[in-house]
């Protein structure tokens, strides 16, 4: 019944199908149950949104508390949850300034304005152009779907918001024969997500940062997906010790509550005045609460090195089932508990059988299995999952 009324009343944006698309009423952990009781391994986790899995004790505590307190004030006010969260955010990264929205759309917006913004004060009127990469995705507004490097993403939304070139990922040499008189930043993502897992070479951010410098350009890094302790660090560029002027986060950062947060040093915040940007929900106290009482678990001692050993031990046994059907996988990909695996074909076939044996994954087109698990999944989920699996490429691709 309600499958049927959702089909009635909600607009058909999404590749729901009556016969493979869930209805799931509860989570717990790595867990979810869909309406008849039957439990699932959710290795999606919301696109990456449960960094701690479902109904984490501290999260649900933080938001129940501040609930009981105010759930929404205006921005003309000062507010505790957002100075907290504020704080915490750049005492551990790069950068001196943040403003909050809802969404990683509205944090790529806010990086995309206070870089035209800024460029213009600073260098003139005419540095207006952004270089994004192909096969990138910044989110579903115009300006973000611009920049996206996805043709796909922006078919029948033409006219598109002037501004953006495009250059191959992991392509220096690529992304400097786009430099021109107009150029005012680059914006990439450390690891591709939508994109179907790439991971940036370390020379490659490396040389983009060296680009910047030189041309006297800003460098952006979309986070959205790859931040917030999915790689093993706490950002993605920690990696490779290159240090960007914004940074934009969402998904894992409230932990299942919407937030998103665009980030930047202290310079380039200058670009912004008073009524420049601004957001109704943005910051609001309850998110705040939450995404605080996310931080503080993900910062606990041993954490991010735990995520870095479990996706390290998952690739690790991924390779050992790679041997075990030769020339069904093109490759394995990913960091920490971000995990792209390229299938020479069937990439649907599996993800819908995984799912009737209790695993939920995500297949980006008919090729990419995406494994976003939460990042505090146990060892144990971890293998039941590639036993799943597994069983799947047995049933799917035959034999061992």
């Amino acid at each position: 019944m309600l499958k049927d009324e959702e089909k009635h009343f909600i607009i058909n944006t999404y590749n729901r199908q009556p016969d493979f698309t869930l209805l799931i009423t509860r989570g717990k952990g790595t867990l979810v149950w869909d309406e008849n009781g039957k439990a699932y391994l959710d290795f999606v986790g919301g696109l990456a949104v449960n960094a701690l899995g479902h109904a984490c004790p501290p999260v649900i505590n933080a938001a129940w508390e501040q609930m009981n307190k105010v759930i929404h004030t205006s921005n003309l006010y000062y507010s505790e949850p957002q100075v907290k969260l504020a704080k915490c955010l750049v005492e551990n990264s790069a950068a001196d300034r943040v403003f909050f929205c809802n969404s990683g759309a509205e944090a790529n917006e806010a990086a995309i304005k206070l870089a035209r913004k800024f460029s213009k004060l600073h260098l003139g009127a005419a540095k207006i152009e952004i270089i994004t990469a192909l096969n990138s995705f910044h989110g579903r507004t115009l300006a973000t779907i611009t920049a996206t490097g996805q043709e796909k993403f922006q078919k029948g939304f033409e006219p598109l918001v002037p501004g953006f070139r495009y250059a191959r990922f992991n392509d220096l040499d690529s992304f400097q024969s786009q430099l021109n008189d107009s150029t005012c930043a680059i914006m990439v993502e450390p690891v591709q997500g939508e994109g179907g897992v790439h991971v940036a070479a370390a020379d490659f951010l490396v040389g983009l940062r060296r680009l910047c410098d030189e041309n006297r350009l800003l460098l952006i890094f979309d986070e959205v997906q790859c931040g917030t302790g999915r790689t093993g660090k706490l950002f993605a560029y920690e990696h490779d010790a290159v240090l960007p002027d914004i940074i934009t986060l969402a998904k894992a950062l409230g932990g299942g509550f919407p937030i998103g947060a665009m980030l930047c040093r202290e310079k380039v915040a200058s670009g912004f005045s008073p009524g420049d940007h601004a957001s109704t929900f943005g910051g609001n106290p309850v998110a705040c609460a939450a995404a605080f009482a996310v931080m503080q678990e993900i910062l606990q001692e041993g954490f991010l090195d735990d995520v870095t050993d479990k996706g390290i031990y998952f690739q690790e046994k991924l390779r050992l089932l790679n041997r075990k059907f030769p020339g069904v996988i093109i490759e394995i990909r990913g960091k920490g508990l971000m995990i792209g695996v390229e299938l020479k074909e069937k990439g649907q076939a599996v993800q819908r059988l995984c799912q009737q044996k209790g695993l939920l994954v995500n297949c980006i087109g008919d090729r990419i299995l995406r494994f976003l698990p939460p990042l505090n999944v146990s060892r144990e989920e971890l293998d039941l999952a590639l036993e799943v699996l597994q069983n799947t490429f047995t049933e799917v691709f035959g034999g061992e």
